[in-house]
């Protein structure tokens, strides 16, 4: 395997290589049939001295290491991130120059190329270089790729090395304003606690001692019973429940891009989940589809630590990265995936409604729950069907408000974090409803 590897290294030679062996060669055999030894002695150094650069270099590039670092490895659309790439000269001879070239997609950018120059034995070099995306997803980064030379320019050898990385292109995130839409009064805030039990003190349930719990917590009349310390339970908050429903049929958007409707409705779905997520939430991602990314939570529905937010957060901004269009045409999956649920604030953000869907959509909300719907109008949006269809819209907006829905409607250009203030503001849905758009030609109301 070692001497077809080294002969396959022969195809390595440059032009000028292969003209010094093919110069050596001639000479060689003049000097031969001439009878010249000065002209053999020639030969032979041209002849050999490629071969010998083929042989050094063939057993160098096995002693070059590479490693690629990437910072950060999540990023949000169109923010960059930097890769860094190491070479490591780990044999005892000096390297020739060296050229870098690692492979990228091609929405990342241009293929980053670099030149090192010699390395002396035990040397190390870095470099560094940017990519960013418009269009989020999952973008693999490798293998990067050594070109090494030898100081004659007598061959080229290209190593490759098999490590790949990820980066991963989540949707914008925009920060939301800490309005309250509704449902957090079973949430953080007021009256967010909900004791385990409050009717008095044969009603305590107790549960064994812990190591690190306050002993001024034991209840002795249960330690007694059962034989061993008992201590009272504390009053545990409750998270408040939300579920951020992302309409991802294809026939309900229109276009293509980084500015399309859909990669909004991705982006406010994002925005969404991780503001609620902050606000000590736990939030339910749902499709169309009735698929879903639960958030994590400890047992009983009592919040875990904050960083158990952040994993959430993260874990869905993953799976948002990579949601695409679906193939199915109703809504009746996510009614049927909400029907039983506990009833809890649910933000929606939905495409093109006919009259059959916005029907079914209505009948999402629960009773006592809050339901928040941002309704794409798909007319005025590029690519839309043009404003033959702007009735459709207005009726599905008025068919969610009569279900009790407060319904929003998104032009092009709107920002997020307006509507939502719009939405959490009593006074705001009053005027939208009765005056009309605001600035952005937004509209919505309450019933």
């Amino acid at each position: 395997m070692a001497g077809g590897s080294l002969w396959a290294a022969l195809g390595g030679l440059t032009t000028r290589g292969r003209s010094f062996l093919a110069a050596g060669v001639a000479a060689a055999g003049c000097a031969y049939v001439l009878g010249q030894e000065d002209l053999l002695r020639v030969g032979l150094l041209l002849a050999v001295l490629p071969l010998v650069c083929v042989i050094v270099l063939h057993r160098t590039r096995h002693r070059v290491a590479g490693s690629r670092r990437l910072a950060p490895a999540r990023v949000s659309a169109s923010a960059e991130a930097r890769v860094s790439l190491r070479v490591d000269n780990v044999s005892r001879l000096p390297t020739g120059l060296l050229m870098l070239q690692d492979r990228v997609p091609y929405v990342l950018g241009p293929r980053p190329r670099f030149v090192v120059d010699r390395m002396e034995p035990g040397g190390r070099r870095e470099v560094s270089y940017r990519v960013r995306s418009d269009l989020r997803g999952r973008y693999p980064l490798g293998p990067l790729e050594l070109r090494l030379t030898d100081p004659f320019g007598m061959c080229e050898l290209t190593r490759g090395f098999g490590a790949h990385d990820t980066l991963t292109v989540v949707p914008r995130v925009d920060p939301l304003p800490p309005v309250r839409l509704g449902g957090e009064r079973t949430g953080y805030g007021d009256g967010r606690y909900h004791a385990l039990a409050l009717a008095g003190e044969d009603d305590i349930i107790p549960r064994g001692y812990r190591h690190g719990d306050d002993l001024r917590r034991v209840h002795w009349r249960s330690t007694a019973r059962y034989g061993e310390l008992m201590v009272r339970r504390e009053e545990q908050p409750r998270r408040a429940h939300c579920t951020v429903l992302l309409d991802t049929r294809g026939v309900a958007y229109a276009g293509a891009g980084p500015h399309s409707s859909f990669e909004w409705a991705v982006s406010g779905a994002a925005s969404a989940a991780v503001h609620l997520l902050e606000r000590g939430f736990t939030v339910r991602l749902l499709t169309d589809t009735g698929s879903s990314v639960p958030g994590r939570e400890s047992p009983c529905g009592v919040a875990g630590p904050a960083h158990d937010s952040a994993d959430t957060a993260g874990l869905m901004l993953d799976a948002l990265a990579m949601v695409d269009h679906s193939e199915g045409t109703a809504l009746a999956p996510a009614h049927d995936a909400l029907r039983g649920s506990t009833p809890g604030l649910l933000v929606a953000f939905f495409g093109e409604l006919d009259e059959q869907q916005a029907l079914v959509a209505a009948r999402m909300r629960q009773r006592g729950g809050t339901a928040v719907a941002f309704v794409l109008d798909a007319a005025s949006w590029p690519g839309g069907p043009g404003q033959g269809t702007d009735g459709r819209s207005a009726g599905a907006l008025r068919t969610l408000r009569e279900a009790g829905w407060t319904a929003l409607a998104v032009t092009p250009g709107t920002a997020l974090p307006d509507l939502w203030r719009l939405a959490g503001s009593p006074g705001g849905r009053a005027d939208a409803a009765r005056d009309g758009a605001p600035d952005g030609g937004v509209a919505g109301s309450r019933s």
